[in-house]
């Protein structure tokens, strides 16, 4: 009775102790106790109930398996000291490829291969429960034995994916549990391996893979493809090649990431082309290639004195652009550290030329880059491990802030005690306000984390004063001046108000801008240029002793708005006998002159009427 008495005392002392995040790097959240070899961390985070499961995977006694825990938006565990350990299978001495999936609403699921050779999901819920029961659901009738992906839907199920040595396997699980026809990729004479998966409408799933054909060694004839499918098992359109064949070691595979447009990126690193660089390749909602490279867009120029590897990337969901960071090192040695920063648009131009380096460490070694876009869209972060000496093997936590143009903001050290350490595979994106990493300290046999909020602090998510309701944002333009911009809107509130300060982001160019107005107004008109913007409002309150209050949520409750600005008067278009240039959305000029060569979307042209008048007309292109 004595020894049970304290086990109760400890527990409770951890889970007091740690209720909240610290904002201490010193000593950062304890969030679980591990083994040493502790190791495959995967994070995610339910956008509903801000819920972030992390797993990992340690020896215990049915073999390398996974254990989970999960935390409250405010970096409380809530599954004991050690998580929630999945003990329902054997497993191999060896890891078999793991995923994990935060579900819509509350809930996670896991998904594994076994000792066997089959592939599981099992689902646990919020209060601790096993819904699919302690085995969890056998998937893809006993097929798959090797690598797994899970990719939660939008009504409570959950896409699973898994592997063998030839085929992929797919299938939809409903949050019941009930598992929809099984898919299999396949092709004679080729392995369909390396599979991800991303978002598609309607429930929908892309599946990105690579047909690989054995070419010499451990090396492999790569092809990347995309094809999409209902739940139903249907096959919405023929697969897409994103690719074309490279031959390149069997290790080196990609990564994908939504657009925030209904498609996606594709990234990998080789050195096919005999100089070691990152390609990347972006497809549409039609699950149509938009980069004209078949071979990809590099987010460097070759340089063969150095390799171009290690990338991870997020979407600017606003511009679609993608934000890709990725690690320079000497091809002789590969002693030095540069960390570097492209923008990659969905037609495969580097934005930023060579990148822009943002961070560089000489000859001490830095590794497991994470760069998320922040939730308003108004810059990004990006964290790392920085080596404490040249050997590496102890490291802190770095982290950086920067605006959309790559303009430094902030840094932060969110671990400043060097330790062996094991660090997530990703992190979680920022979700209202905050982003999580965290790693397994191996001294302490110890899951540490650490939240980081958009301006670079840590620790639990401040409050403030509510701010405004019903902000909206519309372009406007007047034809009897030819003038154009946006018109922001919102409640008045019966509160007085002292002031309003409107944040402007040019989504284009990266650049910001702030405005003060009286606390009378309720409307603002920005005389801003062609481009998309986007805004937000804050008040401050005459009577409340908390300074500038949140930002502004519309009626669907976002933090900001966007605009498009388009100089295009809606009610009449004159027509143009010249064209003069071609332009994105966002503002941007195309190398283009000619209608035939652009890909399916909406443009703005600029030309010329028939007595030489300037002006713009929208138009959209469609896919014959």
């Amino acid at each position: 009775m004595k020894k049970l008495y304290l086990l109760i005392i400890t527990w409770l002392v951890f889970a007091t102790s740690q209720a909240q995040w610290v904002n201490n790097p010193a000593t950062n959240t304890l969030l679980a106790s591990c083994d040493e070899d502790a190791t495959e961390i995967i994070l995610a985070t339910d956008p509903e109930t801000g819920d972030t499961y992390v797993q990992w995977m340690q020896f215990d006694s049915n073999g390398w398996s996974p254990n989970i825990q999960r935390i409250t938006q405010d970096g409380a565990p809530q599954w004991g000291h050690e998580g929630i350990h999945i003990g329902g299978q054997q497993f191999a001495s060896y890891s078999e490829g793991v995923a994990m999936a935060a579900l819509s609403g509350g809930g996670v699921v896991s998904c594994f291969a076994d000792y066997e050779g089959h592939t599981y999901a099992v689902k646990i819920n919020a209060d601790g429960t096993f819904p699919w029961g302690a085995q969890g659901k056998q998937l893809f009738g006993g097929q798959g034995f090797s690598r797994t992906e899970l990719l939660a839907g939008t009504d409570g199920g959950v896409w699973a994916l898994g592997s063998d040595y030839d085929a992929t396997y797919l299938c939809y699980i409903e949050a019941d549990g009930t598992q929809k026809p099984t898919i299999t990729l396949s092709d004679v004479g080729k392995s369909i391996i390396f599979s991800q998966m991303l978002p598609n409408s309607d429930n929908a799933v892309f599946v990105i893979y690579e047909s690989c054909l054995w070419a010499y060694s451990y090396y492999y004839e790569k092809e990347l493809w995309v094809v999409s499918y209902t739940k139903e098992g249907n096959q919405v359109a023929p697969p897409v090649r994103l690719m074309a064949p490279q031959t390149i070691p069997g290790s080196y595979y990609h990564y994908v990431v939504p657009d925030g447009e209904g498609g996606g990126y594709a990234y990998l690193w080789h050195a096919a082309s005999g100089s070691f660089n990152t390609y990347v390749f972006h497809f549409d909602a039609n699950g149509v290639s938009t980069i004209e490279d078949i071979n990809g867009a590099t987010v460097h120029s070759d340089d063969p004195e150095n390799y171009f590897l290690d990338a991870y990337a997020s979407v600017d969901p606003a511009s679609h652009d993608l934000f890709i960071a990725y690690q320079q090192t000497d091809a002789a040695s590969q002693h030095e550290c540069k960390i570097y920063v492209n923008r990659i648009s969905p037609t495969g131009e580097r934005l930023w030329g060579d990148g822009k380096v943002l961070y560089d460490s000489g000859t001490i070694p830095c590794s497991s880059l994470r760069i998320d876009v922040f939730e308003d869209h108004s810059g990004f972060s990006l964290i790392f491990e920085k080596g404490a000496d040249a050997n590496g093997y102890y490291t802190t936590t770095e982290a950086m802030g920067f605006d959309l143009g790559g303009t430094a903001l902030w840094t932060t050290q969110l671990s400043s005690n060097a330790c062996p350490k094991a660090f997530c595979q990703t992190s979680t994106g920022f979700h209202s306000g905050q982003n999580i990493v965290t790693w397994v300290n191996v001294n302490e046999s110890a899951l540490y984390g650490q939240n980081l909020l958009p301006n670079g602090m840590m620790g639990p998510i401040p409050t403030g004063c509510p701010g405004p309701t019903g902000f909206q944002g519309e372009y406007q333009y007047n034809p009897e001046d030819g003038s154009f911009g946006a018109l922001l809107t919102w409640d008045q509130p019966e509160e007085e108000v002292e002031f309003y300060r409107i944040y402007c982001t040019d989504l284009g160019t990266g650049e910001m801008k702030e405005v003060e107005i009286g606390g009378a107004d309720n409307f603002y008109f920005d005389p801003a240029p062609i481009g998309r913007f986007n805004y937000q409002l804050r008040a401050m309150w005459a009577y409340l002793d908390c300074g500038l209050s949140l930002p502004a949520t519309t009626p669907d409750g976002q933090d900001h708005v966007s605009v498009t600005v388009t100089a295009i008067s809606e009610a009449s278009e004159a027509p143009m006998t010249t064209i003069l240039g071609i332009y994105t959305l966002t503002g941007q000029r195309l190398q283009a002159d000619r209608l035939e060569t652009l890909s399916p979307g909406v443009y703005v042209l600029e030309g010329l009427t028939a007595d030489g008048k300037r002006i713009h007309h929208k138009i959209a292109v469609t896919q014959e």
